[in-house]
């Protein structure tokens, strides 16, 4: 696959995604239950249409306020490259996270992306270091974190303001 476009390998990837979960799925049907077992219901992985990334919820803490989001979290580096570019619409409360271990200074850019980003960045201790702002589309000016990122988190541009999200405020997800 190294010789493949990046598009390319993105597609491949989904689809390869999407034909496991149809066949784990297809399986989970077959597999017999006795009469005697209660239905429990299991956690289902969520993945995006768009991106085919694994999505889970994340909270910010703002005072008393809890800000509840979806996001897609980009693992790879791969994935953590292509980001949201050629997104064109991200709901208000969706988002994008790029965990970072071991935790580093961070510089994002916005190359081939056409929406504006709030590009929040937290530390280990799982606080907000410091927000780049509605990030500008397609602008290759850095936008860069305070200190060591342990995770980088992109929300539409201008929504951390509006909701009252600052520099300290507790960021949690479901890793």
């Amino acid at each position: 696959m190294s010789g493949w476009p990046k598009r390319a390998k993105r597609s491949f990837r989904m689809l390869l995604r999407t034909l496991m979960i149809v066949a784990a799925l297809g399986l989970a049907a077959c597999t017999p239950q006795t009469a005697t077992a209660p239905a429990v219901a299991e956690p289902v992985a969520k993945f995006h249409p768009a991106s085919g990334l694994e999505v889970v919820p994340l909270t910010v803490t703002s005072g008393d306020t809890v800000h509840n989001f979806q996001v897609e979290i980009a693992r790879t580096g791969n994935d953590q490259a292509l980001g949201l570019m050629h997104r064109t619409d991200l709901g208000p409360n969706e988002g994008m996270i790029f965990p970072r271990s071991p935790a580093r200074p961070a510089s994002f850019w916005m190359k081939n992306t056409v929406i504006p980003l709030d590009i929040i960045f937290v530390g280990t201790d799982g606080r907000i270091l410091n927000i780049g702002a509605n990030a500008v589309p397609l602008s290759l000016d850095p936008v860069v974190s305070i200190g060591p990122a342990a995770l980088v988190f992109e929300i539409p541009g201008g929504r951390a303001a509006e909701l009252g999200i600052k520099a300290g405020d507790l960021v949690e997800w479901e890793q």
